[in-house]
């Protein structure tokens, strides 16, 4: 039975005190998450349990005085356990393919396959006791084999390269000529075949598509192992984890539950310290006063017995346990968002978008409207366009044929996913007032709204961290009026905290957000209409995240009976009517049926395609007419959508 145990664990690194006192039992099977900010020391933890990182305890510990800079505390880890980390990436060979590495994950099943085979020739020619002894040695191996999963082999991998999207194309490439986030995946599938008692995931879902997450995270939920994974993916840690460990100012507190029960959880735990805390100050200031008017009127009267109950007062308050006062408001970032003078109704439009890449086709005949106001965020999978829209929306390449226009009075500001600064010898300071007319001490003060404090201010931006590039970047293009905000990826490299402050200065912009997220918890709490790229277009959903979800699954629904009614239907015909008389009305009543119903629905079919060539020549008569071109786009996509309905159901049937 797994089971992993931290004890008062204190970890300094080099002299730097990393964890203080870290206290926690994960048993077999158990799937948690470890949260909390950047550089808290949750990746410390992974490596203490995988074995990269141990404890560096004085001569005669636990017995001997502990002197400053050593660790404190036990790992325990249970007999036998296997345990896999993902952040670490191998160095291979360099003929070493993705499929090679995953398949080393059998090697053990390869060695037994290659030992049975040369067990099978050898027993051509031996007989007697040789043969006996090669046949109960053979079938130890075959035994062997099957605990080993060597009949699953194809099927395991199969499993992975299709939850991952592994393309045969992809798994031919030399594992070396990889990017980092495409080695982390590699290595990722590689893990989940290797199946082993403790998984640890580093952020497993930085460098995956939302079907890939989804696949994962139904992967995760039906592991049979332990599970920790460190995540700022808190939709991810809703739908795979049951227990959460905060890691906060070197210590860690253990919620159950998920994600949105540890906040709910925290949140009330807050509160209750608060009010325990309000009524301990209010005991506290009683009793100060109790004993300062004690000793006075000892001082008065000369009454001992007023001293004695005095002292006795206050021994029993130097005693009292203080409830520490919590934290409640965090330094965090601190955005005011101004909003300048509306733009016109129509902030983006596409209409007829075509773009081809070679001979990879990313937008057919696509089209979309977003208003002022809105609040969209632009979904779909890896490489499916949504930065390529973004780049054609902002000029920076063309479409092949259609157009993508911002609308009037639109003021724009765009975070990209790729950070980068043209000198990055400036400092903070430096760059915010590079091409602003500003005084130094204004600057410093809008600065500080994005936690650029003091002397962080003077620090080189090649010095910065991921967030930290992010959180600067986004000073920046805040500081003028802006009334469409274009962000792409806007929640990488960030932690919870920041994300969090993120989400809540978005909520008070006035103006209209075009996002493009992989965050599902981001994209619900900011969204107010989903768009998927879809079959080379663009689909629309009004709704968040989870609305979109929801749709998804009643279109997958509706799809499912038609395969069933398929085979209902096969069955249909294997079962002999005992009245032939009945067969025979029964058929003639359906045939009558199917003939009206055809009719109807050729009719209407008709009508569709002709009120969609009508609304086609208007929309080319009023191409300078937004708000009609709106009406009539909306009119054209309702329509497309019924006879696809129509020609689906025919189709089934």
């Amino acid at each position: 039975m797994a089971e992993i145990s931290f004890d008062g664990v204190k970890k300094y690194m080099d002299t730097t005190l990393v964890l203080k006192n870290i206290t926690f039992m994960v048993t077999e099977g158990e799937k948690v998450g470890i949260v909390g900010e950047n550089g808290s020391g949750k990746s410390t933890i992974l490596k203490l349990i995988a074995g990269i990182l141990e404890l560096n305890h004085c001569a005669g510990y636990p017995y001997a005085p502990v002197p400053p800079g050593y660790d404190e505390g036990w790992v325990r880890i249970s007999k036998d356990t296997n345990c896999a980390y993902l952040e670490q990436i191998p160095q291979y060979s360099d003929n070493m393919k993705v499929i090679d590495v995953l398949n080393l994950s059998f090697d053990d099943v390869h060695r037994i396959e290659k030992e049975m085979h040369e067990l099978e020739l050898s027993m051509q020619e031996l007989d007697g006791v040789e043969l006996k002894k090669t046949l109960s040695r053979y079938s130890e191996l075959v035994q062997l084999y099957e605990v080993k999963g060597g009949y699953d082999i194809e099927e395991k991998l199969n499993k992975i390269c299709k939850g991952l999207q592994f393309e045969e194309s992809f798994l031919q490439q030399d594992f070396n000529s990889l990017s980092g986030g495409e080695k982390t995946t590699v290595i990722l599938g590689k893990l989940l075949i290797d199946a082993p008692d403790v998984l640890l995931l580093d952020e497993p879902t930085n460098h995956l598509d939302m079907d890939s997450v989804e696949w994962l995270e139904g992967y995760i939920k039906n592991y049979k192992g332990i599970v920790i994974v460190v995540s700022h993916d808190r939709y991810f840690l809703d739908h795979t984890v049951m227990k959460i460990i905060e890691v906060e100012n070197k210590e860690c507190e253990t919620y159950m539950g998920n994600y949105s029960d540890f906040v709910r959880q925290k949140d009330e735990n807050l509160r209750i310290q608060f009010n325990d805390y309000k009524d301990q100050k209010k005991q506290i200031e009683h009793m100060e006063q109790s004993i300062k008017e004690l000793r006075e009127w000892a001082k008065r009267a000369n009454n001992e017995k007023f001293y004695r109950r005095a002292a006795s007062m206050q021994i029993k308050l130097d005693k009292m346990e203080r409830v520490e006062k919590p934290v409640i408001d965090k330094q965090n970032m601190k955005m005011n968002i101004q909003t300048s003078e509306r733009s016109g109704k129509i902030v983006v439009k596409a209409f007829e978008l075509c773009k081809n890449f070679e001979n990879k086709t990313i937008f057919k005949n696509a089209g979309l409207l977003i208003q002022y106001g809105e609040r969209v965020a632009l979904i779909g999978p890896n490489g499916s366009g949504k930065t390529t829209f973004l780049k054609m929306l902002l000029g920076e390449i063309s479409a092949d044929s259609g157009e993508t226009t911002l609308g009037a009075s639109v003021m724009m500001a765009y975070l990209p996913q790729n950070i980068a600064f043209e000198d990055e010898e400036l400092t903070v300071l430096d760059y915010f007032r590079d091409d602003i007319s500003i005084l130094e001490g204004k600057a410093r003060e809008h600065l500080a709204k994005f936690m650029f404090y003091g002397g962080n201010v003077f620090k080189k931006i090649k010095l910065l961290s991921g967030g930290e590039r992010v959180r600067l970047k986004l000073c920046k293009l805040l500081y003028n009026d802006v009334n469409l905000l274009i962000l792409d990826e806007p929640t990488n490299h960030l932690d919870t905290a920041s994300i969090e402050s993120i989400e809540e200065a978005l909520s008070y912009f006035k103006g209209t957000i075009l996002f493009i997220s992989h965050d599902r918890y981001f994209i619900n709490k900011i969204s107010g209409r989903v768009i998927a790229i879809e079959d080379h277009g663009f689909n629309s959903y009004l709704g968040n995240y989870d609305y979109y979800k929801e749709q998804k699954d009643k279109q997958d629904a509706k799809a499912a009976p038609d395969l069933s009614l398929s085979n209902v239907r096969s069955e249909q015909k294997q079962v002999k009517y005992k009245n032939v008389d009945n067969m025979k009305s029964n058929r003639k009543e359906k045939i009558e049926k199917n003939e009206k119903d055809t009719l109807k629905t050729e009719g209407r079919v008709k009508d569709i395609e002709n009120e969609l060539k009508e609304i086609d020549g208007c929309m080319q008569a009023a191409c300078s007419d937004f708000e009609k071109l709106s009406k009539l786009f909306v009119r054209k996509e309702e329509l497309s959508k019924e006879l696809d309905a129509i020609l689906e159901g025919w189709v089934n049937t």
